[in-house]
């Protein structure tokens, strides 16, 4: 690499930078067994073979849950969790639980207009003061920064960390409401519950946004 960039120097100045990312081999495991493969005896699974496995979305974020230059075990077995341990399906499924709620505001009689973004910008967002609110507001306003210095870095696994970062807090946030009524998204004081909605609406777009960069679908229904 040191020779290449030397080179290209020396041939055309400043004009041209070249900029080598290195990558560490992806060890695949199933059943709590390491997948061998010999480049010997021509053993070997290809990309297209995980890729038909798992679908896009899940090696897509899998291969960016490490830096390029970090070793990553990619686990066929953790991909079938539905839990925590899983990061695609922890992270898909938060924006799944968003449109949730979403969908019981409308059966609850909320109009489709109180719930655009345009009527739920002028809410009252004074009145998000709980622990887990703030935490989740404070994540969501990190993400304009975030985004810049992973482009300027070229890591683009900071998007998927930030993505299951998000989504915790989340899911913290459903968690709480579940243990207090009075932390429920949909609650019997309007303002309070358009305030929720509005957070909601601005976790579900930050999570679209975040996952389509990395070409990853964000589910709206998961079973």
């Amino acid at each position: 690499m040191a020779r290449l960039e030397l080179a290209l120097k020396a041939l055309l100045g400043e004009q041209v930078r070249l900029d080598v990312k290195l990558c560490q081999l992806v060890r695949l495991w199933r059943d709590g067994a390491q997948v061998r493969m010999s480049k010997r005896g021509g053993e070997f699974i290809s990309l297209r073979e995980v890729l038909e496995e798992v679908g896009k979305d899940v090696l897509r974020f899998m291969m960016l849950t490490r830096r390029n230059d970090a070793p990553l075990d990619f686990d066929f077995s953790l991909l079938q969790q539905k839990s925590k341990d899983n990061p695609v399906f922890y992270v898909q499924y938060a924006h799944a639980r968003i449109c949730s709620v979403l969908r019981q505001a409308e059966q609850q009689g909320w109009q489709a207009s109180a719930l655009a973004r345009e009527a739920l910008a002028r809410v009252e967002l004074k009145l998000l003061a709980h622990e887990s609110e703030i935490f989740l507001i404070k994540q969501l306003a990190l993400f304009p920064r975030l985004v810049r210095q992973a482009a300027a870095a070229r890591e683009p696994h900071r998007l998927a960390f930030y993505a299951y970062e998000l989504a915790s807090r989340l899911h913290a946030l459903w968690t709480a409401g579940k243990e207090n009524p009075q932390l429920r998204f949909l609650h019997s004081d309007k303002k309070l519950s358009a305030a929720r909605l509005a957070l909601l609406q601005a976790t579900a777009f930050i999570l679209r946004e975040n996952l389509g960069m990395m070409g990853i679908v964000a589910e709206e229904e998961m079973r």
